[in-house]
């Protein structure tokens, strides 16, 4: 199927799909033109197996910031061994992140909110670009109940990337209630990242992701020292616009 060729009627009909039936359909029709691109949150360890479960042969990507917690590594491997995977990873280019470095040190995203972006693009945003350059359908672990930024996430939408090209990207869980997640992650004895286990509820970098206090918002523990009232705590990847469906 060519994304050209997905009507407004086609929209409809995949927000209507439960999980586990979008992610099928988008194996079946892109093949390898489809992909989870995961951080190893736990919504990437959910979307991961049901897409083992209908699928024999899918592709997973990651961005390897090289900032990585251990336990995401960890966790990244602990899916490759069940599921028989090779996950993709996709780094940083050596010559951009080498003058970022230069030019304003290792720790520039404690300087201002800018840097941190600039920082955040250079380790992820960019790398996710090319990851998606060879995709028509990128499916992502967005949720509802993230962020009040987050809320109006749509299941289903046409994004625009470089020079026009349209994606589909796709958000399965997008209604998943954090509750429902675990109780999934439970039920099967699927590996995930185990900094779930120490009040972490959002992973990115090392360094700019910590612990959640209780009662703090899912996103809290994402660049810390910015403003807590800042709910749009995004690194850039999921802030393109996008046609919803």
């Amino acid at each position: 199927m060519k994304i050209e060729k997905i009507t407004e009627q086609i929209l409809n009909k995949l927000n209507s799909m439960p999980a586990d039936e979008l992610i099928k359909w988008a194996f079946e029709n892109f093949g390898d033109r489809a992909a989870i691109g995961t951080s190893f949150q736990l919504t990437g360890a959910v979307i991961i197996d049901l897409a083992s479960r209908h699928v024999k042969k899918f592709r997973v990507f990651t961005i390897d910031t090289l900032r990585l917690h251990p336990d995401t590594y960890n966790a990244i491997k602990a899916s490759e061994k069940k599921y028989g995977l090779t996950i993709e990873r996709f780094m940083p280019n050596d010559d951009t992140l080498r003058s970022m470095l230069e030019r304003f040190g290792e720790y520039l995203f404690f300087t201002d909110k800018a840097k941190q972006e600039y920082c955040c693009f250079v380790r992820k945003v960019e790398p996710n670009k090319r990851a998606l350059k060879t995709l028509d359908v990128w499916i992502t672990g967005l949720r509802k109940d993230q962020s009040d930024y987050r809320k109006a996430a749509p299941k289903v939408s046409i994004i625009e990337e470089d020079e026009g090209r349209k994606i589909l990207k796709l958000a399965p869980l997008v209604d998943w209630s954090m509750d429902k997640i675990w109780k999934y992650i439970k039920e099967n004895n699927l590996p995930y990242n185990k900094l779930f286990d120490m009040g972490y509820d959002s992973i990115g970098c090392i360094i700019c992701s910590t612990p959640l206090v209780k009662g703090e918002a899912p996103r809290s523990g994402r660049w810390r020292w910015f403003s807590k009232d800042d709910d749009k705590k995004e690194c850039g990847i999921h802030t393109n616009t996008g046609t919803r469906g």
